[in-house]
């Protein structure tokens, strides 16, 4: 057996301790690769990439140079946005699939893998939200239902049909859309942030199994987007929101630093109020729920007190 190469065993531990590095706080902006270097020649799948954030964020990344699959229902509305990376140099292939129907989903992921091997980036974007307060939910548990199948169950679906070619290969990387709902607590969002917490721990479990075969996955905490999903929402036309871009670009940012973790500040802060006192932060959580109305569907009625407008603002990005 021939003793090991002191330039692969300097080289190994090179990557190691670039690994480790980039899950320091505030390491990954410096020991990060460009943009441009994480993505060129790697191939990124974005579910929920008709429109929205993961529109935004296939163009970015297929502008950088990775090779874009683009999944959700609507051809029309993904060769759109494949017309348009190819237009910005970039090369992107359209794959339709129902993500709410597993059969479907593994029709898509054999199509993908027969058509391009392996996929190194999944990025689980697509999603369902409800803003329905818990009493009015009581003869509903179809919400729970339908939104834990798009957003838990066809996510987890598509990491099980693409994990073992990334672990095969050495390398590999998820990343899941998750929400500040979580970190918050917010109220009228049980269906919603109960699905991305079922994401969140499916995948804290499973991150330990598979470091050491190159495969990581980042968790993006995303605060309020304003995206067709949160449309139908009228109270949401007052609130402070990111912009589908600036979403994307935390995608973006998520691919080429690979932390284990990206929150806004504020996120941070409402994690570690509960994490300190529980209790308390349930207090001033229910003063944002008797705050802010329910809203429905509809513009509510009334003009928003000064204190609500005060804790809008504050709150920049929750979506109470």
């Amino acid at each position: 057996m021939a003793p090991p190469n002191p330039f692969d065993i300097a080289s190994e531990g090179i990557r190691t301790l670039r690994a480790f590095g980039q899950r320091i706080p505030g390491a990954g902006d410096v020991l990060a690769r460009s943009l441009k270097d994480a993505v060129s020649g790697r191939t990124v799948m974005i579910t929920g990439a008709s429109s929205g954030i993961g529109r935004a964020a296939a163009l970015e990344i297929g502008e950088a140079g990775g090779t874009m699959l683009l999944v959700a229902r609507r051809k029309d509305q993904l060769q759109e946005v494949a017309d348009e990376i190819e237009g910005l140099g970039g090369t992107a292939y359209v794959h339709t699939a129902d993500l709410s129907d597993t059969d479907d989903i593994d029709r898509m992921c054999r199509e993908v893998l027969a058509q391009h091997e392996s996929v190194d980036v999944l990025v689980n974007n697509a999603g369902k939200s409800i803003r329905r307060s818990v009493d009015r939910a009581y003869e509903r548990f179809h919400d729970y239902q339908r939104t834990m199948q798009l957003n838990y169950f066809a996510a987890v679906k598509l990491i099980l049909a693409l994990l073992p070619t990334m672990r095969e290969r050495g390398n590999g990387h998820i990343v899941n859309i998750s929400t500040i709902g979580l970190q918050m607590n917010t109220p009228r969002f049980s269906a919603y942030v109960a699905s991305k917490a079922a994401l969140d721990a499916f995948s804290r479990s499973i991150g330990p199994e598979i470091i050491d075969d190159g495969v990581h996955i980042t968790t993006v905490y995303m605060p309020l987007v304003r995206t067709p999903m949160i449309a139908p929402t009228k109270i949401y036309d007052r609130f402070p929101t990111l912009s589908p871009k600036d979403a994307g670009h935390m995608i973006a940012e998520a691919i080429r630093k690979r932390p284990k973790r990206m929150a806004t500040t504020l996120g941070t802060i409402g994690q570690l109020s509960y994490a300190i006192a529980p209790g308390a932060q349930d207090l001033v959580v229910n003063r944002a729920y008797h705050l802010i109305p329910e809203g429905d569907q509809k513009q509510p009625a009334h003009e928003p007190t000064p204190e609500e407008r005060a804790f809008v603002r504050a709150t920049r990005g929750v979506h109470w």
